[in-house]
């Protein structure tokens, strides 16, 4: 691959399957878009397989850079693809290039092997699942004003005043307003992994980046859980109906527990 100007893209690695499993991983991603692709060229996904471990990689031109929204797609796909047919999947970041199957061999497979294989045998039944929350800004606010009374008076002060005289109340406010929702939004983080925790063997969360996100969570989930744990999100969904939108993602790769498996691996080795 590395002749003629291309390379080894890397998405990542999973067990070198027999059989069944491994035939349909390798029809599930083989005409899926690859990340690089240039107009109509299409690069397949294929896997180099070394030593129990394969690589899962597309050809990329190294004179393409890297990053369009259409190559961070690909990438996710792919890997959520093979997470979805049920195959343990460790990604690797986005941007791995390699020179060539040689060097994929030689430095990614043989050198991590034993790190890697670790990490897909802690991974191996369990998949990650994404929960997006998101407040409704106006019941939100609602609550807020029905909650404190010093916001009620505010408003209700300010009902009628010109843009200018209220200027030190708005701010008042504004600034009331955005302390009450900060504990309302730690507040219902908290309930959030207090009812889906209990169904994950791992959590990992993360501040969202807008004004009216609650919490993004990232729950491992195991294969025989799945069922019940999409019923509590279901639940938490009905009962925040119309105060907050949630948005549950997968099955998808691991993308936020590698670190950790990786990690375990260093440990026990």
């Amino acid at each position: 691959m590395a002749e003629n100007g291309h390379a080894c893209y890397v998405y990542g690695v999973v067990p070198d399957e027999k059989g069944a499993q491994g035939e349909q991983a390798d029809q599930a991603v083989k005409d899926l878009p690859a990340v690089g692709t240039v107009g109509n060229e299409k690069s397949p996904i294929t896997f180099i397989r070394h030593g129990g471990l394969a690589a899962v990689v597309s050809e990329v031109p190294t004179s393409k850079p890297l990053g369009t929204p259409d190559d961070l797609r690909a990438h996710a796909g792919v890997l959520d693809t093979l997470a979805a047919s049920g195959m343990p999947v460790l990604p690797l970041r986005f941007g791995m290039v390699v020179r060539d199957p040689q060097a994929v061999t030689d430095e990614l497979l043989t050198e991590g092997r034993d790190d890697f294989g670790w990490a897909l045998d802690r991974l191996r039944g369990s998949a990650q699942f994404t929960l997006r929350a998101r407040y409704v800004q106006d019941e939100v606010l609602r609550e807020v004003l029905e909650e404190h009374v010093e916001a009620r008076r505010l408003r209700e002060e300010l009902e009628g005043l010109p843009e200018a005289a209220g200027y030190d109340l708005r701010i008042q406010l504004g600034q009331l307003v955005v302390e009450a929702v900060g504990a309302k939004r730690e507040a219902d983080a908290r309930e959030i992994e207090h009812r889906l925790a209990p169904f994950a063997l791992a959590v990992a969360t993360s501040e969202p980046a807008s004004a009216e996100g609650v919490v993004n969570a990232a729950f491992l989930i195991e294969d025989h859980k799945r069922k019940a744990f999409e019923q509590a999100a279901e639940e938490l969904a009905q009962e925040w109906h119309g105060r907050v939108r949630l948005r549950l993602l997968g099955p998808q790769a691991p993308y936020d527990f590698v670190a950790d498996a990786l990690s375990r691996g260093e440990e026990g080795g």
